[in-house]
């Protein structure tokens, strides 16, 4: 019995330790951040073309006109040097009889391709599947004209994965635990129950409990500054979450706290550019999501926003999390992603583990 049990553990352990050396041996992604690779033939690709630019590559204003992604078609020969890349397309019908269908059929089983085939099923994502950190999403329907309407119609779901798997690159290569001010993020812990990430050239502006009010900047008084609030209001109702209360609150609060340097002038949002409201899941929560651009009173000067407000149950409060940029000689779409991505890190005290509560309070001591 005992020779039985080595002889059935052996090749287990060597599969294992092969499987283990090979996942090791990944390498990371590489490429542009915004950048998405399209594997597809050159035919099929020019059908797609808009519906694929429309998907992933919509202008956005900051106020210049940016892409969130740009799109780089390579053909299904180009593909080994592709596999490294962090976002990647592919996409063909899946009788077309092109390079790229064929590959797609190879790498689909068949109950997979019958969910095609029978239009259940039209997008699959591979995560790591050549690198680390990378998304390979797969495109396929069994005509082109059936896979055109469906990405039209789940563009937005399309996107967000993109923007997801951004966000968390992003993160990943800003957070730092050896630069994080935890002692910023201690004191606000301690004495308001909730924490964000705080990044080493970032500074306590304001701390206006008074307010329910904490302003968090970064490169104070340069052409490239990044501007972060937190402010909340107790005992009250979600009916607080709507657009009129939302815009109503961020205008007080930078009347009273963005102001110019001579206190002549202050923030605002911009009435005549566009602001819109979305609802959104905000780390598992009900959430009005704005975009806009705010300015100064006296128009010297603006910069594009991003804000969350929800209703927390468990405090039974308010928040609103914003970010603005301040960077008038530069491209914002990154920066404003930098800051969205740090409201993101947004925690209260009931999420954080009780070891991560003693480890940032024994910055107090």
């Amino acid at each position: 019995m005992k020779i039985m049990k080595r002889y059935f553990f052996l090749p287990v352990i060597f599969i294992l330790s092969i499987l283990i050396a090979a996942c090791s041996g990944k390498r990371n992604a590489i490429g542009n951040e915004d950048e998405i690779i399209v594997v597809a033939d050159s035919s099929e690709y020019l059908m797609l073309e808009p519906v694929l630019y429309e998907t992933f590559s919509k202008v956005i204003y900051t106020p210049q006109p940016e892409n969130l992604f740009n799109l780089i078609r390579k053909p299904y020969e180009e593909l080994p040097a592709v596999k490294r890349k962090k976002n990647v397309i592919i996409v063909a019908p899946l009788n077309s009889g092109g390079y790229t269908s064929d590959y797609i059929k190879s790498i689909l089983d068949s109950s997979v391709t019958d969910l095609v085939r029978n239009n259940k099923e039209f997008v699959f994502n591979k995560y790591d599947l050549w690198a680390n950190d990378q998304l390979v999403m797969i495109l396929t329907a069994p005509t082109i004209e059936d896979l055109e309407k469906k990405i039209v119609s789940n563009k937005d779901n399309l996107l967000h994965y993109f923007r997801k798997i951004s966000d968390k690159r992003l993160f990943n290569s800003l957070y730092n635990a050896r630069y994080e001010r935890k002692d910023i993020e201690a004191k606000l812990l301690n004495n308001y129950g909730w924490i964000i990430y705080v990044q080493a050239d970032f500074q306590l502006a304001t701390d206006a409990p008074e307010d329910n009010f904490v302003w968090l900047r970064r490169a104070v008084n340069t052409d490239m500054e990044r501007w972060i609030f937190v402010h909340w209001i107790d005992n009250v109702t979600p009916e607080w979450l709507n657009k009129d209360s939302i815009t109503a609150i961020r205008d007080g609060l930078t009347e009273k706290y963005y102001k110019t340097t001579d206190n002549k002038n202050h923030v605002v949002i911009a009435q005549d550019q566009l602001t819109t409201f979305t609802e959104v899941n905000f780390l598992d929560k009900y959430a009005i999501m704005a975009n806009g651009f705010w300015r100064f009173t006296d128009k010297s000067g603006g910069g594009p926003f991003i804000s969350y407000t929800f209703y927390d149950e468990k405090t039974n409060r308010i928040y609103m999390l914003d970010g603005s940029i301040y960077a008038p000689k530069y491209y914002k779409k990154k920066l404003i992603q930098q800051v969205d991505v740090t409201l993101q890190s947004f925690l209260t005290k009931q999420q954080l583990s009780e070891d991560k509560i003693e480890d940032l309070l024994e910055e107090l001591e």
